[in-house]
Protein backbone atom coordinates (compact mmCIF):
# COMPACT_ATOMS: atom_id res chain seq x y z
CA UNK A 1 0.00 0.00 0.00
CA UNK A 2 0.80 3.84 -0.46
CA UNK A 3 0.13 5.59 2.53
CA UNK A 4 0.57 9.61 3.78
CA UNK A 5 0.48 10.06 7.17
CA UNK A 6 0.20 13.35 8.62
CA UNK A 7 2.07 14.75 11.83
CA UNK A 8 4.49 11.49 11.72
CA UNK A 9 7.80 12.23 12.67
CA UNK A 10 6.92 11.47 16.33
CA UNK A 11 5.02 9.63 19.05
CA UNK A 12 1.89 7.39 17.62
CA UNK A 13 2.43 9.26 13.63
CA UNK A 14 6.25 8.19 14.11
CA UNK A 15 5.06 4.50 15.01
CA UNK A 16 2.59 4.37 11.96
CA UNK A 17 5.65 5.15 9.61
CA UNK A 18 7.74 2.75 11.12
CA UNK A 19 5.65 -0.18 11.82
CA UNK A 20 3.80 0.65 7.90
CA UNK A 21 7.45 0.69 6.51
CA UNK A 22 8.31 -2.53 8.10
CA UNK A 23 5.04 -4.19 6.76
CA UNK A 24 6.42 -3.39 2.97
CA UNK A 25 4.44 -0.20 2.67
CA UNK A 26 5.49 2.99 0.93
CA UNK A 27 5.30 5.59 3.46
CA UNK A 28 5.23 9.90 2.99
CA UNK A 29 4.95 11.89 5.90
CA UNK A 30 4.39 14.96 7.39
CA UNK A 31 5.72 17.56 10.27
CA UNK A 32 6.20 20.74 11.20
CA UNK A 33 9.57 20.97 11.77
CA UNK A 34 12.11 20.53 8.71
CA UNK A 35 14.85 19.47 10.86
CA UNK A 36 12.82 17.08 12.49
CA UNK A 37 11.47 16.14 9.85
CA UNK A 38 14.93 15.49 8.11
CA UNK A 39 16.34 13.95 11.49
CA UNK A 40 13.51 11.11 11.15
CA UNK A 41 13.69 10.71 7.56
CA UNK A 42 16.88 9.50 8.01
CA UNK A 43 16.23 7.25 10.61
CA UNK A 44 13.64 5.55 8.58
CA UNK A 45 15.79 5.29 5.39
CA UNK A 46 16.97 1.62 5.66
CA UNK A 47 13.18 0.22 6.60
CA UNK A 48 11.90 0.85 3.10
CA UNK A 49 10.82 3.50 0.84
CA UNK A 50 9.71 6.84 2.36
CA UNK A 51 9.36 10.50 2.04
CA UNK A 52 8.25 13.60 3.55
CA UNK A 53 7.04 17.12 3.21
CA UNK A 54 7.03 20.07 5.52
CA UNK A 55 3.59 21.03 6.07
CA UNK A 56 0.78 22.30 8.73
CA UNK A 57 -1.73 19.54 8.61
CA UNK A 58 -3.81 23.19 10.07
CA UNK A 59 -3.55 24.34 6.61
CA UNK A 60 -5.19 23.79 3.72
CA UNK A 61 -2.83 24.95 1.01
CA UNK A 62 0.43 23.03 2.29
CA UNK A 63 -2.05 19.72 3.09
CA UNK A 64 -2.99 20.07 -0.42
CA UNK A 65 0.62 20.44 -2.02
CA UNK A 66 1.63 17.82 0.38
CA UNK A 67 -0.76 15.07 -0.71
CA UNK A 68 -0.07 16.24 -4.19
CA UNK A 69 3.69 15.58 -3.07
CA UNK A 70 3.18 12.12 -2.18
CA UNK A 71 1.02 11.44 -4.91
CA UNK A 72 4.50 12.34 -6.87
CA UNK A 73 6.60 10.36 -4.38
CA UNK A 74 4.20 6.71 -4.41
CA UNK A 75 3.10 7.04 -7.52
CA UNK A 76 -0.59 7.34 -5.98
CA UNK A 77 -2.69 6.93 -2.17
CA UNK A 78 -3.85 3.95 -0.76
CA UNK A 79 -4.47 5.56 2.55
CA UNK A 80 -4.35 8.70 4.04
CA UNK A 81 -3.64 8.85 7.82
CA UNK A 82 -5.06 12.12 9.47
CA UNK A 83 -2.90 11.67 12.65
CA UNK A 84 -1.43 15.36 13.37
CA UNK A 85 -3.04 16.24 16.68
CA UNK A 86 -2.04 17.69 20.08
CA UNK A 87 -3.28 18.54 23.31
CA UNK A 88 -2.77 22.66 24.49
CA UNK A 89 -2.30 23.06 28.25
CA UNK A 90 -4.56 24.47 30.48
CA UNK A 91 -8.24 24.38 31.02
CA UNK A 92 -10.71 26.41 29.82
CA UNK A 93 -10.95 29.13 32.42
CA UNK A 94 -6.56 29.16 32.17
CA UNK A 95 -5.44 28.22 29.04
CA UNK A 96 -4.52 30.24 25.82
CA UNK A 97 -6.71 30.90 23.42
CA UNK A 98 -4.32 31.34 20.52
CA UNK A 99 -3.22 27.61 21.45
CA UNK A 100 -6.84 26.53 21.24
CA UNK A 101 -7.40 27.83 17.83
CA UNK A 102 -3.91 26.09 16.68
CA UNK A 103 -5.60 23.20 18.58
CA UNK A 104 -8.65 23.39 16.53
CA UNK A 105 -7.42 23.78 13.40
CA UNK A 106 -4.76 21.08 13.76
CA UNK A 107 -7.27 18.17 15.20
CA UNK A 108 -10.66 19.30 13.64
CA UNK A 109 -10.37 21.09 10.36
CA UNK A 110 -6.89 19.10 9.86
CA UNK A 111 -8.76 15.56 9.29
CA UNK A 112 -11.42 17.20 6.79
CA UNK A 113 -8.95 18.93 4.86
CA UNK A 114 -6.78 16.23 4.35
CA UNK A 115 -10.16 13.76 3.19
CA UNK A 116 -11.01 16.74 0.73
CA UNK A 117 -7.55 16.63 -0.92
CA UNK A 118 -7.03 12.71 -0.46
CA UNK A 119 -10.27 11.72 -1.82
CA UNK A 120 -9.47 11.69 -5.53
CA UNK A 121 -7.33 9.51 -5.09
CA UNK A 122 -8.83 7.13 -2.35
CA UNK A 123 -12.16 7.15 -4.93
CA UNK A 124 -9.47 6.04 -8.03
CA UNK A 125 -7.99 3.32 -5.57
CA UNK A 126 -11.32 2.25 -3.55
CA UNK A 127 -8.51 3.17 -0.48
CA UNK A 128 -8.58 3.77 3.31
CA UNK A 129 -9.42 7.13 5.21
CA UNK A 130 -7.98 6.66 8.64
CA UNK A 131 -9.19 9.14 11.37
CA UNK A 132 -6.40 9.37 14.59
CA UNK A 133 -9.36 9.78 17.49
CA UNK A 134 -9.12 8.94 21.03
CA UNK A 135 -11.37 7.73 23.85
CA UNK A 136 -11.16 11.35 24.71
CA UNK A 137 -13.77 11.26 21.86
CA UNK A 138 -16.03 9.55 24.01
CA UNK A 139 -15.49 10.92 27.46
CA UNK A 140 -14.06 13.69 28.98
CA UNK A 141 -11.51 15.48 31.30
CA UNK A 142 -12.98 17.95 32.98
CA UNK A 143 -11.95 21.88 31.53
CA UNK A 144 -10.27 20.15 28.47
CA UNK A 145 -11.44 21.54 24.70
CA UNK A 146 -8.67 18.78 23.12
CA UNK A 147 -11.72 16.25 24.52
CA UNK A 148 -13.95 18.03 22.39
CA UNK A 149 -11.71 18.33 19.38
CA UNK A 150 -12.11 14.29 19.74
CA UNK A 151 -15.48 14.25 20.08
CA UNK A 152 -15.37 16.51 16.91
CA UNK A 153 -13.31 13.36 14.80
CA UNK A 154 -15.64 11.13 15.81
CA UNK A 155 -18.26 12.42 14.71
CA UNK A 156 -16.37 13.49 11.74
CA UNK A 157 -15.56 9.85 10.78
CA UNK A 158 -18.93 8.55 10.82
CA UNK A 159 -20.14 11.43 8.84
CA UNK A 160 -17.33 10.35 6.30
CA UNK A 161 -18.01 6.99 6.20
CA UNK A 162 -21.65 7.41 5.65
CA UNK A 163 -21.06 9.62 2.86
CA UNK A 164 -18.63 7.54 1.02
CA UNK A 165 -21.16 4.07 0.96
CA UNK A 166 -20.83 2.83 -2.51
CA UNK A 167 -17.64 3.58 -3.52
CA UNK A 168 -15.55 1.52 -2.05
CA UNK A 169 -13.88 3.89 0.02
CA UNK A 170 -13.46 2.34 4.07
CA UNK A 171 -13.28 5.08 6.44
CA UNK A 172 -11.40 3.92 10.05
CA UNK A 173 -11.44 5.70 13.45
CA UNK A 174 -9.38 4.51 15.85
CA UNK A 175 -9.48 6.02 19.21
CA UNK A 176 -6.14 4.90 21.72
CA UNK A 177 -6.25 4.92 25.49
CA UNK A 178 -3.19 6.44 27.52
CA UNK A 179 -0.65 5.99 24.80
CA UNK A 180 3.26 6.36 25.87
CA UNK A 181 3.68 9.35 24.17
CA UNK A 182 5.59 12.66 25.17
CA UNK A 183 2.09 14.09 25.09
CA UNK A 184 1.81 13.20 28.74
CA UNK A 185 3.94 15.42 31.79
CA UNK A 186 3.13 12.72 34.07
CA UNK A 187 2.76 9.11 33.59
CA UNK A 188 -0.98 7.56 33.30
CA UNK A 189 -2.37 5.04 35.47
CA UNK A 190 -1.66 2.55 32.63
CA UNK A 191 -0.52 3.05 29.09
CA UNK A 192 0.36 1.15 25.60
CA UNK A 193 2.71 1.53 22.94
CA UNK A 194 2.53 3.69 20.03
CA UNK A 195 3.35 0.57 18.14
CA UNK A 196 0.67 -0.84 19.32
CA UNK A 197 -1.64 1.38 17.75
CA UNK A 198 0.42 1.19 14.16
CA UNK A 199 -0.08 -2.20 14.71
CA UNK A 200 -4.35 -2.58 15.18
CA UNK A 201 -4.07 0.14 11.90
CA UNK A 202 -2.03 -2.31 10.00
CA UNK A 203 -4.32 -5.35 11.00
CA UNK A 204 -7.90 -3.26 9.94
CA UNK A 205 -6.42 -2.34 6.50
CA UNK A 206 -5.51 -5.75 5.89
CA UNK A 207 -9.14 -7.03 5.74
CA UNK A 208 -10.38 -8.24 3.00
CA UNK A 209 -12.59 -5.45 0.95
CA UNK A 210 -15.56 -6.78 2.05
CA UNK A 211 -15.24 -6.32 5.69
CA UNK A 212 -14.86 -2.65 6.60
CA UNK A 213 -13.61 -2.19 9.83
CA UNK A 214 -15.24 1.49 10.95
CA UNK A 215 -13.62 2.17 14.37
CA UNK A 216 -11.75 0.50 16.97
CA UNK A 217 -11.29 1.78 20.78
CA UNK A 218 -7.93 0.55 21.94
CA UNK A 219 -6.89 0.89 25.80
CA UNK A 220 -3.75 -0.33 27.78
CA UNK A 221 -5.31 -3.27 29.96
CA UNK A 222 -6.20 -1.55 33.48
CA UNK A 223 -6.46 1.96 32.63
CA UNK A 224 -9.83 3.47 34.09
CA UNK A 225 -10.46 6.08 31.84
Amino acid sequence: MRIIVTGGTSGIGAALVRESLRAGHSVFTTGRDAVRLAAFLESCSGLGHVGGLVADAGDWERTRGAVAAAVDFLGGIDVAVANAGFSAPGDLADGDPERWRDMVLTNVYGPAILAKAALPELRANRGHMVLMGSTAGRKVYPGNLYTATKWAVTGYAESLRQQLVGTGVRVLHIAPGHVDTPLWKNAPDAAIAPESVAKTMLWALAQPPGVDVSEVMIRATGQEF
